[in-house]
């Protein structure tokens, strides 16, 4: 199915975000968010098939058309999530739904667990809680990600000859892909420069963690969501990898759905999308 979707710009004091907009004027508010080095255009088989919703799927700083953070900031988790609030603030969203992937899933839980007055229901897919970390790391992790911040200025970003070729080295990543996904990818995250082309992305989003949760702080955002949460689960994806994540969850009240396809089955092809379309339709329309 091909998109129809809205160009739009959200200007916050700190940044400039931009987003595609899909769905009827009138429809439920849903802020959608991607995943980590991914765009606004994972949402572009997804979005059309969901009945009834007004979804601004946003590019996340520093990812797609969006603007990157002022040199020595960063890319935490909460900073995207003030980025979120700030932005239904800008829309006029008193309240909203979530439709998070990945990076974004995880956003969502900790959006609605922190203000979740403002959250109506949330939609994931194949994303839940953040890569945790123990206690006592900490001290050796935050110095590694200093550093690593201050290596970064005199690496260069990888030019590729061609889209085709970044298309290509795309499909192959640490999460793989289609060539349409990855495809689909590249029309929003490619951009020209000397020599061919380059990814949008800001290079600061590959450095580590310089503080991650523990596993108790990951576990309390979940618990603390009030609202219905459908999570769409991956059977190839990221989630089952994970250690005791079948445990965890059955011990939340969630509408776990379970379909075949690797991380990015929303996007990998139609069959897929419109896979995750019928369960996510069946849990948006359920009062």
């Amino acid at each position: 199915m091909i998109a129809t979707a809205q160009e739009i710009r959200i200007q916050l004091p700190h940044i400039d975000l931009a987003a595609r907009v899909y769905g009827p004027e009138d429809g439920e508010p849903v802020l959608a968010l991607h995943g980590w080095l991914d765009n606004a255009m994972t949402f572009d088989l997804l979005a059309p098939q969901l009945a009834g919703l007004r979804i601004v799927a946003i590019d996340m700083a520093g990812h797609g058309h969006s603007g990157h953070r002022a040199p020595g900031a960063g890319y935490q988790l909460w900073d995207y999530a003030l980025d979120a609030l700030m932005a239904t603030q800008e829309l006029g969203w008193e309240k909203f739904s979530l439709l998070g992937h990945s990076l974004g899933g995880i956003m969502s839980v900790m959006i609605a667990a922190a203000v979740p007055e403002r959250v109506r229901r949330v939609a994931l897919i194949d994303g839940l809680v953040p890569e945790t970390g123990e206690a006592a790391q900490s001290p050796q992790k935050l110095g590694e990600a200093l550093l690593a911040h201050i290596d970064l200025a005199a690496k260069k970003k990888t030019v590729y000859e061609s889209v085709e070729q970044a298309i290509q080295v795309r499909m192959r990543g640490f999460m793989p892909v289609s060539y349409l996904a990855s495809q689909l990818l590249a029309q929003r995250g490619l951009s020209p420069v000397a020599g061919g082309y380059s990814w949008n992305s800001d290079s600061r989003l590959t450095l580590p963690s310089p503080l991650r949760l523990t596993r108790a702080h990951a576990a309390s955002f979940v618990q603390a969501v009030q609202c219905p949460v459908c999570l769409v689960v991956a059977e190839q994806g990221v989630l089952v990898a994970q250690p005791e994540f079948e445990s965890f969850i059955s011990t939340l009240s969630l509408d776990v759905q379970r379909l075949k396809g690797g991380h990015h089955l929303h996007l990998d092809d139609e069959q897929g999308a419109h896979a995750v379309a019928e369960r996510l339709n069946t849990f948006f329309s359920t009062s």
